[in-house]
């Protein structure tokens, strides 16, 4: 039986995701997801940014469901190939975190690929918003969160040294980080409000309330409101900077007199020159222009 293209799952898995980890699992994951009824026409990746080329050019082709197998730096590709698009079609995404973070899907309650394999054959969809973030050279979108000041510069070092090690790795990098802690200034107007120029270590726009897996960045943010969680976290020293961390993990840094949370649907920034930016956990280098909420662009299976 021949099943349309509109009802088939373009899969894109990346091989090299968690170190080589989501290659050696991947064939046993998607032949239990075949088992289940799922038809899936899969391609592997090989290098940055394949993924969105793939993805492109399979929306165009007709299909409409995509599961991508990685991490989170894959289900971010697989978005910035469905979007942007034109027409009012919303297609499907479901997410097989075999990769090193799994930030996104935990607000879902999938917590391992075990879940989230059983969540993919339920079939079960949230819609969900996406997030158009316009910088000088074009635009991107995103789903979980993007971040500037101590988070980027963290993911960065993450990247370079420490991506192997998983979450831990990520912390070594926070500590090392926070030993040459600095307060720049990020000019932003929040919902067309005045413009903010004070000195921060961190600012983060939420989609999503989870970061570098365990991460709890936005512990209040909801992924289909249709709205970003701003967290800013006040200029500060390293040691008081230090002894505060670990809340995190439980949310609980909201709480501190030095970190603010406020609620926005447009970000509109002022920036002289591009910076690190973190976003879905890539660290790219962008002169950020806007900050948009896209309310229910895609269904996310969970």
């Amino acid at each position: 039986m021949t099943v349309d293209v509109a009802e088939r799952w373009f899969t894109v898995v990346n091989p090299a995701a968690g170190g080589g980890r989501c290659g050696r699992r991947a064939p046993d994951a998607l032949a239990k997801l075949r088992e289940g009824g799922l038809v899936l026409d899969a391609h592997d990746t090989s290098g940055p940014g394949q993924a969105t080329e793939l993805v492109r050019a399979a929306w165009a082709d007709g299909y409409r469901r995509f599961l991508g197998v990685g991490g989170d730096g894959t289900g971010y590709e697989i978005v910035n190939g469905l979007f942007p698009r034109q027409g009012d079609e919303v297609p499907r995404l479901a997410l097989l975190p075999l990769g090193t973070g799994n930030s996104f899907l935990r607000d879902f309650a999938i917590t391992s690929a075990d879940i989230a394999m059983r969540a993919i054959l339920r079939g079960e969809t949230h819609t969900c918003d996406v997030v158009r973030a316009t910088h000088a050279d074009g635009e991107l979108h995103f789903i979980n969160l993007l971040s500037l000041g101590f988070s980027a510069e963290a993911g960065a070092l993450t990247n370079r040294r420490f991506k192997p090690f998983g979450v831990p790795g990520y912390v070594i990098a926070v500590l090392t980080t926070a030993a040459r802690l600095q307060s720049p200034v990020f000019p932003i107007r929040v919902d067309g409000g005045d413009l903010d120029e004070r000195p921060c270590v961190l600012l983060s726009f939420s989609n999503s309330r989870y970061t570098a897996g365990t991460m709890m960045m936005a512990p209040h943010a909801d992924p289909t409101d249709g709205a970003l969680d701003v967290i800013r976290i006040s200029a500060m020293g390293r040691a008081p900077f230090v002894r505060s961390f670990p809340s995190i993990f439980r949310g609980k840094h909201v709480l501190h007199p030095k970190v603010e949370e406020t609620r926005a649907k447009t970000i509109d920034l002022d920036l002289a020159s591009p910076v690190d930016v973190m976003v879905d956990g890539e660290v790219l280098e962008l002169a950020l222009r806007r900050l948009e909420v896209i309310p229910g662009a895609v269904e996310v299976v969970a």
